[in-house]
């Protein structure tokens, strides 16, 4: 499903019980709402599932620009507010995280909780020329040669090795349809955000949960957070990477649903 916000256009899934809370989700760079279909099962009975393709991503639109993480969070709110939900629970992995932590500083009184997922708040100025790099890797030989290296970071050697699943390839596949323009345009977001300081500022429930493989968004970066985010839980999943969603569902589940429950 399609709904304009200013000038673009955001694609959409809802699912789940009409009548529950409303649960909006955010995916990574390169991916899609898709990636959160092993928590369908779960959540739908009990909530909403709004599942949201950030700009430059899925089926909404992937304008030609560099974008800004406040943009991306205006995005998410702009949607929001064209849906008429006031009041929503947001879980966000990776950028949907960051997305998240935006919302949690500058738009408080919408959050009914606020989950946080293999993500950071800033990215380390020594990490900079890794961005650069791949932002200039894309251009030259586009999405492509951007498959081996994500799945490399997102999930762990040993869950690449075994046969692959169908949640493996559905996320390769994202990687692949990911528009160019959208991807970079994303990557400026993420090159060039710092919410660090401004954790402080987040008084919404907050739930943080980390694969202690993860590469992408370290396990240091989470406790930065947890630090920070004052009343915020921590959850590390043993045996998980940057997907914690899909590569350890079970525990990711019950990290997350219990923590639902409680707002």
């Amino acid at each position: 499903m399609i709904v304009n916000v200013g000038e673009i256009q955001l694609n959409y899934e809802i699912s789940g019980n009409p009548n529950g809370p409303v649960v909006a989700m955010s995916h990574s760079l390169g991916s899609s709402g898709i990636m959160w279909k092993t928590q369908l099962p779960l959540l739908e009975p009990l909530y909403q599932v709004i599942r949201i393709d950030t700009r430059g991503h899925g089926g909404s639109s992937a304008p030609e620009a560099e974008y800004s993480m406040d943009e991306l969070v205006a995005d998410a709110i702009g949607f929001l507010d064209r849906l008429e939900i006031e009041r929503f629970h947001w879980v966000g992995l990776s950028m949907g995280g960051m997305i998240g932590q935006g919302i949690g500083i500058q738009h408080p009184s919408r959050l009914l909780s606020l989950s946080l997922c293999d993500t950071m708040s800033r990215v380390p100025e020594e990490l900079l020329p890794v961005w650069v790099n791949r932002v200039e890797t894309c251009e030259r030989f586009g999405m492509q040669a951007m498959v081996d290296s994500a799945m490399e970071r997102w999930f762990t050697e040993n869950y690449r090795n075994r046969p692959p699943t169908r949640e493996f390839e559905e996320v390769k596949q994202q990687v692949l349809n990911t528009p160019l323009s959208g991807y970079i345009g994303c990557c400026h977001a993420i090159m060039n955000f710092n919410f660090l300081d401004q954790l402080k500022e987040i008084q919404t429930p907050t739930h943080i949960i980390v694969g202690d493989q993860d590469l992408a968004t370290p396990v240091s970066e989470s406790r930065a957070m947890h630090e920070r985010i004052q009343g915020s839980t921590l959850e590390i999943i043993p045996g998980a990477a940057h997907f914690s969603n899909i590569e350890q569902s079970e525990a990711f589940d019950h990290s997350l649903s219990t923590f639902l429950a409680q707002h």
